[in-house]
C-alpha cells in the first residue's frame, strides 16, 4: 500500500537514458535528470449508445433576491435521431461499462524510475490544465488554458506554430484560485459535426458551466463563442473544489466530476448527498440534444428510480476528484481524488459507487466528520499517499503507449505539489506493483494522453513534458 498525503485545494494554485523521437513528438527539449525511489505506501471504433434512456430532462438554474439556488425541472421532449454519420471516438473505448475493475495487463516489464523531458520546446502557457486530441488525420492537440483560451497546434510538427482556437475570458470566472476553463472533451463525432464540450466557472451567481460549443464551418482550427449551447449549470456555494474534468466513457455518455462544494470539511455534507449533484460523478447523454440543450440520462444509471437521488448521478462520496480517465482498454474509470487533511487518493469508480467522503479520507476514518465513521457501504480506495508524498493529488491515465514497455498497462498519476509521479499495476482485485517513478520539481497541473497512448505532462512552469529512461 502506497501511504505517503493531501490539501484542501485542486492543483490549480501556485506554489508549493534519452529517449528517441517518436511519431507523437516531433522535437523535443533537454533531459531533465530526476531522482525516484520504490516507496510502497483514441482510437476505438464509435457506436451509438445503447437504448437505455428515460425521458430527457434540463437541468435550470436560477437565482432570486435572497441568493443563487440551482432549481432542477423534468421537461420531457421528442427524442432526436442522429443525423451524421457515426466515425470514431477521439478519447474512448466503445466496449463496455465494466462493472467491476478489471486487469490493467499482462506487464511487459517490471515498473521502472523514469526521468522526464521537455517537449515542444518552444510552446510555453500560464496555466495549463487540460490538453485532448483530434483523432483524425489532422493530428491536432487542443491546450485549455485555465483563464479562458484554447489553443490548437499540431502534436506532431517539429516546431508547433500553436492559434488561437477559442477565448471565452468573457465568460470564464477566475475570482477563486480553483476555478476557471476547466475541462474539455471532443465530441465521439467531433470530426463530422464540430461539437466539443467545455466546463467552466462563471458568476453572477457563482456555478459550474458545461456547454457545447461548435468549430467554424470553414475553419477547423477556429471555433465558434457564439455556438454556445448551455447544457448544465450548478450552483456553487464556495469558489474551491470544483472538479472540472469531462470525458465521453466507453458508450458515447458524457461524465462531468463535480467537487463537494467547497469551503474545508465539507459542511454542507454534499459529499453523501445524493440529492445534490455536488461531490459526484455525472453520466449524461448529450446525443439528443436539442435547441436548448436538453440532454437525457441513460436508463442504466444507478439511481434513475429512486426518487431521493439525482438520476445524473453515476458514483458519490467525492471531495475533490481532480483528473479523472478512461482505460483505453479496458474501460475502467480511474478518478484522483484530493485529500483535506492527510490523505490523497486513487479511486477505481464503478457504478453507483460511494466513496466515502466526509466519513472517510483514503483509508482512514476523516476526524471531523459528525457520527461513528460507519463504513459500511462505502468503497475503498486503490492506493492513497499521506503528506511524505505532497498535498494534492493529480489524476493520470493508464498507459497505453509502445515507446516504453516498462509502463505498459500502468495507471500514472503524481502530485500537483511535490511534483513525484506513481505507476501502479492492477489486476483487478488489488496492486500487483507500485513504485514511484519519478521525484521532479514540476507543478502538475494535468496529465494528458495521445491517440496512441503515449502519456504528456502539463505543469504551470508554462512547460508540456513526456517520460524518459
Amino acid at each position: 500500500m502506497l501511504i505517503i498525503l493531501s490539501v484542501s485545494f485542486v492543483p490549480l494554485s501556485t506554489g508549493c537514458a534519452d529517449g528517441t523521437q517518436t511519431s507523437d513528438i516531433a522535437n523535443s527539449g533537454p533531459k531533465i535528470v530526476t531522482k525516484a525511489s520504490d516507496k510502497p505506501s483514441f482510437a476505438r471504433e464509435y457506436t451509438k449508445p445503447e437504448p437505455e434512456k428515460e425521458a430527457p430532462i434540463k437541468q435550470a438554474f436560477s437565482s432570486s433576491a435572497t441568493g443563487a439556488r440551482a432549481t432542477y425541472t423534468s421537461v420531457p421532449i421528442r427524442k432526436p435521431t442522429f443525423t451524421t454519420p457515426l466515425t470514431q471516438s477521439p478519447i474512448l473505448n466503445a466496449a463496455r461499462v465494466p462493472s467491476a475493475p478489471t486487469s490493467t495487463s499482462v506487464p511487459s516489464a517490471p515498473l521502472q524510475s523514469m526521468n522526464v523531458q521537455r517537449v515542444f520546446p518552444n510552446l510555453t502557457f500560464k496555466r495549463m490544465v487540460d490538453m485532448v486530441f483530434a483523432n483524425d488525420d489532422t493530428e491536432r492537440a487542443f491546450l485549455v488554458l485555465q483563464p479562458g483560451r484554447i489553443e490548437v497546434f499540431d502534436y506532431t510538427a517539429r516546431d508547433p506554430q500553436p492559434q488561437e482556437f477559442l477565448d471565452i475570458r468573457n465568460k470564464v470566472s477566475n475570482k477563486g484560485n480553483e476555478e476557471g476553463l476547466l475541462g474539455m472533451a471532443l465530441s465521439p463525432n467531433f470530426l463530422s459535426n464540430g461539437h466539443f464540450y467545455l466546463y467552466y466557472s462563471a458568476t453572477g451567481p457563482r456555478r459550474s458551466i458545461i456547454s457545447r460549443f461548435s468549430v467554424n464551418s470553414d475553419n477547423l482550427n477556429s471555433a465558434d463563442p457564439s455556438s454556445e449551447r448551455v447544457i448544465l449549470e450548478v450552483a456553487q456555494p464556495h469558489s474551491n473544489h470544483n472538479g472540472g474534468q469531462i470525458r465521453f466513457g466507453p458508450k458515447g455518455f458524457l461524465y462531468i466530476s463535480l467537487g463537494d462544494g467547497g469551503s474545508r470539511g465539507d459542511p454542507a455534507g454534499n459529499g453523501q448527498n445524493l440529492t445534490t449533484l455536488l461531490g459526484s460523478i455525472l453520466r449524461i447523454d448529450v446525443g439528443t440534444l436539442d435547441s436548448s440543450g436538453t440532454y437525457s440520462v441513460p436508463s442504466g444509471n444507478p439511481f434513475t428510480n429512486s426518487s431521493n437521488s439525482k438520476s445524473e448521478i453515476w458514483a458519490y462520496g467525492l471531495r475533490n476528484p481532480w483528473r479523472f480517465s478512461f482505460d483505453s482498454v479496458t474501460g475502467d474509470l480511474w478518478v484522483g481524488d484530493v485529500g483535506q487533511k492527510g490523505f490523497e487518493e486513487i479511486n477505481l469508480v464503478t457504478r453507483g459507487g460511494n466513496y466515502g467522503w466526509n466519513v472517510m479520507e483514503g483509508f482512514h476514518c476523516y476526524p471531523d466528520a459528525d457520527g461513528s465513521c460507519d463504513q459500511s457501504g462505502l468503497e475503498s480506495p486503490v492506493a492513497e499517499y499521506d503528506r511524505g508524498g505532497g498535498c494534492s493529488v493529480t489524476g493520470g491515465y493508464v498507459y497505453r503507449g509502445s515507446r516504453l514497455p516498462e509502463l505498459s498497462g500502468a495507471y500514472v498519476y503524481g502530485d500537483y505539489c511535490t511534483g513525484k509521479i506513481w505507476a501502479l499495476r492492477h489486476d483487478g482485485a488489488q496492486i500487483t506493483e507500485q513504485i514511484q517513478i519519478v521525484d521532479s520539481s514540476l507543478t502538475i497541473s494535468s496529465f494528458a494522453q495521445s491517440p496512441s497512448g503515449e502519456i504528456f505532462i502539463l505543469s504551470f512552469d508554462e512547460k508540456i513534458y513526456r517520460f524518459i529512461r
